[in-house]
């Protein structure tokens, strides 16, 4: 066994009768990661997700989880789904469990382009390439256009799937202010402008326009084609991820930027949130020069996306109505928003401020000056609460005041207990505060917080 402390002579000092030095011990220390001189420059970009760090603790059945953005497919009729898998492995099993096209194959590709017609987008099935759910869609995207210190544009806060993305190909992210409708074009229009005067160069804006995650607003169609014009004005590639965009609660989904321009878009989707999560099927619709980098990047990073998955949902979607079942799940999800925005009425402090989604999964929730839900967070999780600080969202090191709420797994009984217990813990901050001399007063609006985005900033 190596002893952790090195022999050393020092010359000129306690020479022994043979004129040779007596040992000096110093220290070696040792690495936990012996490989740490080896890995690539990319690799200090990559950081544990916010997240994925909460599950241990969010998943103790005694702590009400309002982090995770799991999709809840308890309405998922698994008798229709089971049914369709065996007669898809009794009658095509040898197809559907054998490699496939790096593309994706033919028939999902059709029927992708049938589902995105919903939102008002005409695509053709050559335009479309699958992936491994659409975090993989935007890890290729990223991986053809982006190079070491390109800049990519985000809204703030951001996806924190997509600023890790972003960190692993080591690009910045400036961030671009949103107000309650989303992305704000002149802010687009300004952070373009400034970054390419400084010499720096922009690749693209990467924008959630249904129900953001996390800030759970949506862009209007006149936001979505000032946007696009901006985009056009600047020659600037518009990255739409759109995973919630079928699951509103109160009208039809609104057309996607995509359907507003076939070359300027590369537009991301997911049977995720749709249908289900664990068969990790999401794609990209991209003009079509793009697509032939595309599956060239998918073919090294997977060979094909999973061909067993892909014949599963295009079997799914043939066999159900599955366009039924997206409102089943949209009325099941309304029913736990409003049981989170009433939670929040009933239980928040004066001065916390929160938005009102009109679909998908998340609320976001501004604090009052002085409040850190980062630093809150332990003293949260031992209440039995659990959420997740709004810094994950940022690149730049802000949200310190904000946090997201998730409403789409917990009961609505859950729910308005978690929101109770992240009032006592509010509240319990701010006595804290009050008893050092800082104000936390403030009106109470469940709207949009001004604070949302504080402006552009270059990570």
């Amino acid at each position: 066994m190596r002893h952790p402390w090195g022999v050393e002579s020092t010359p000129g000092q306690g020479a022994g009768r043979d004129g040779s030095q007596p040992p000096v011990l110093r220290r070696q220390d040792t690495r936990l990661d012996s490989y740490v001189d080896r890995y690539a420059a990319r690799t200090h970009g990559m950081t544990a997700s916010a997240i994925r760090a909460l599950f241990a603790v969010a998943n103790r059945p005694e702590v009400v989880s309002l982090a995770g953005g799991m999709p809840n497919i308890a309405d998922l009729p698994l008798d229709v789904v089971g049914s369709s898998l065996q007669d898809l492995v009794l009658n095509r099993g040898l197809q559907a469990m054998q490699y496939g096209s790096g593309q994706g194959e033919p028939e999902i590709r059709e029927a992708i382009c049938e589902v995105m017609r919903l939102e008002g987008i005409s695509a053709h099935p050559d335009d479309v390439t699958v992936t491994v759910g659409s975090q993989q869609a935007l890890d290729l995207a990223t991986r053809i256009f982006c190079d070491p210190g390109d800049v990519v544009l985000c809204e703030a806060p951001s996806y924190v799937g997509a600023l890790g993305v972003f960190r692993s190909y080591q690009c910045d992210v400036a961030h671009v202010a949103m107000d309650e409708q989303g992305l704000v074009p002149e802010a687009l229009r300004e952070a373009v402008l400034a970054l390419r005067a400084a010499g720096r160069k922009v690749k693209f804006v990467y924008t959630i326009p249904s129900f953001h995650n996390p800030a759970g607003v949506t862009q209007s169609l006149e936001r979505r084609e000032a946007i696009l014009a901006v985009a056009e004005e600047t020659d600037l590639l518009v990255v739409e991820d759109n995973p919630y965009g079928l699951l509103g609660f109160d009208a039809d989904p609104i057309p996607a930027i995509r359907s507003l321009s076939d070359d300027r878009v590369v537009y991301l989707g997911t049977f995720s949130k749709t249908f289900a999560p664990g068969f990790r099927i999401g794609w990209v619709l991209a003009p079509h020069a793009v697509r032939e980098k595309l599956v060239l990047a998918q073919e090294s990073a997977t060979l094909c996306p999973p061909t067993f998955s892909q014949f599963a949902i295009t079997a799914y979607l043939a066999q159900h109505d599955w366009q039924g079942q997206i409102k089943v799940f949209a009325e099941m999800y309304r029913e736990r928003r409003d049981a989170m925005l009433a939670g929040l009425a009933d239980n928040m402090p004066a001065g916390v401020t929160w938005t009102v989604p009109a679909g998908g999964f998340y609320v976001w929730v501004t604090l009052p000056p002085g409040f850190d839900a980062q630093a809150m967070l332990p003293r949260a999780v031992t209440a039995r609460v659990a959420y997740v600080p709004g810094t994950a969202f940022y690149a730049d090191g802000f949200g310190s005041r904000h946090l997201r709420l998730s409403y789409c797994f917990p009961t609505p009984e859950r729910i308005l207990e978690g929101t109770r217990r992240l009032g006592d813990v509010l509240a319990r901050e701010a006595d804290l505060m009050s008893t050092f001399g800082t104000s936390v007063s403030g009106p109470r609006t469940p709207e949009l917080s001004t604070h949302l985005a504080p402006g552009t900033n270059q990570a």
